[in-house]
């Protein structure tokens, strides 16, 4: 699922000057805070709170670049380290230091996040071909000498000490060692080479450590969304094994600051027409086809649960959460008005839901997808953040094979012909048509998703 690039954009001198125009209006977002100046900043609870959160100057050139982007070009995205290239840069677009760079000097002296996905474990992404990487499954002396120990020593430069540097580690890893295994109807072989070479826990582990020794680095783990990890046997399995990765490699629970859930996915925050207690005509929602016996309808009941289960299995009491509500909003005029008929739990939960997926297994470049809450800090309780970390307009995988020196392979499930396979229930995949290759730009999908908006914009 869903990698994106830090990718080349022309006038990079321009480009940050727009960066900097938009970066007050980002701030108030997350409530800046009015000192003039900051000390060398001490980990704090909630990185988010009284902080603004940097605005990806190349991301945000393209978004001012569309019809209408300009209403969002000032909303902070997440710059994405998907190859070992991109930490120097590609296509002469920015490296981690000149984002880290602009940061300071968006931050002007203030708190101020930049949020960094870490994504390129050895044999990645080991059930979605669209987001492969490009080291092999046993690469992991590469992963660490070659990726994750230039990372760590960028980021612990004194230069960026007053940022507050948000590593979101590894999406699509984990919880693929328990879903996606042997004894599972959705077993996959390449996740079964994953999960008993050890690469995805002992990668995560080191990174967990390296980053997590530097005092003003924030790690969350990715935590999938609840039409993953949201039945019995995945949920408390999951935090298990996040427990077992982040004492890996000499790393322990210390180093991780909390969870994200539902990067780069489109699983609404609130299902606000239903909830997982209803029944109709004494039949319990659960047993919908939707639902399909999972505990939780919605990314916020799921996240906090899930939360508890995390602290239970051996994580600090305070950790926090995040999620990415980039993409699901769920607005325009498919968005039901209210609950469905109380004919059967099917007609009731299905003409009710905002989720209008096929099929919640359903990931790639969706069809009527909207952007969801703009980002904003501590929104419920034991949420850090609402945050966007992929990128809006940042395509999922590419609709057909395309060629290319990236690390990226096609997926049938970018492709709107597909009729489905046992990991979404053999449905049509329900993406969008002329996709280009994950983390490039989709002119398309950016519209959309601001046609579909909710809020609205």
């Amino acid at each position: 699922m869903r990698s994106a690039s830090v990718r080349g954009a022309p006038g990079k001198g321009l480009i940050r000057g727009v960066a900097v125009a938009v970066a007050l209006a980002s701030v108030s977002l997350f409530g800046h805070a009015t000192a003039s100046s900051a000390a060398p900043a001490a980990r704090v609870d909630n990185p988010y709170a009284g902080a603004g959160v940097y605005v990806n100057p190349e991301w945000s050139a393209k978004a001012a670049a569309e019809p209408g982007g300009s209403r969002i070009a000032n909303q902070p995205t997440a710059v994405w380290l998907d190859r070992i290239a991109a930490i120097e840069g590609v296509n002469g677009g920015m490296g981690l230091r000149d984002h880290l760079d602009e940061a300071v000097s968006q931050s002007g002296g203030q708190p101020l996040v930049i949020q960094l996905v870490v994504y390129d474990l050895p044999g990645r992404d080991c059930a979605a071909l669209a987001s492969n990487g490009e080291l092999g499954p046993d690469e992991l002396p590469r992963y660490k000498s070659e990726f994750i120990d230039p990372i760590a020593e960028i980021v612990a430069d004194p230069a960026y000490a007053n940022l507050r540097i948000v590593t979101v580690v590894e999406i699509d890893s984990l919880p693929n060692l328990v879903t996606n295994t042997s004894g599972r109807p959705t077993a996959v072989p390449a996740c079964d080479v994953m999960k008993q070479n050890g690469n995805y826990v002992n990668g995560i582990g080191y990174a967990l450590a390296k980053f997590g020794a530097v005092g003003n680095v924030y790690n969350y783990i990715d935590a999938a969304h609840h039409g993953w990890l949201g039945w019995d046997d995945n949920f408390g399995a999951s935090a298990d094994l996040f427990a077992q990765a982040a004492k890996a490699q000499g790393s322990t629970t210390a180093n991780v600051h909390g969870f994200i859930a539902n990067t780069a996915n489109y699983s609404p925050i609130r299902e606000p027409n239903f909830t997982i207690n209803d029944s109709v005509n004494g039949t319990s929602v659960r047993q919908s086809k939707w639902i399909d016996w999972n505990r939780y309808v919605d990314e916020l009941s799921f996240t906090q649960a899930f939360r508890q289960r995390l602290i239970q299995a051996g994580f600090e009491s305070n950790i926090g959460m995040l999620i990415d509500t980039s993409r699901n909003g769920w607005g325009g005029s498919a968005r039901p008005s209210g609950p469905g008929p109380q004919t059967n739990v099917d007609e009731y939960i299905n003409d009710g839901r905002v989720d209008r997926r096929i099929h919640a297994g359903n990931w790639c470049n969706q069809s009527g997808a909207g952007l969801g809450e703009r980002p904003t800090a501590a929104p419920a309780s034991g949420i850090d953040a609402y945050v966007w970390v992929k990128p809006p307009g940042e395509s999922d995988g590419a609709s057909e094979e395309i060629p290319n020196d990236e690390g990226k392979g096609f997926d049938r499930m970018c492709d709107p012909t597909y009729g489905g396979n046992p990991l979404n229930g053999n449905n049509p995949s329900g993406s969008l048509p002329d996709a280009p290759l994950s983390g490039h730009w989709f002119s398309a999908q950016f519209q959309q998703l601001m046609q579909n908006a909710y809020p609205p914009l």
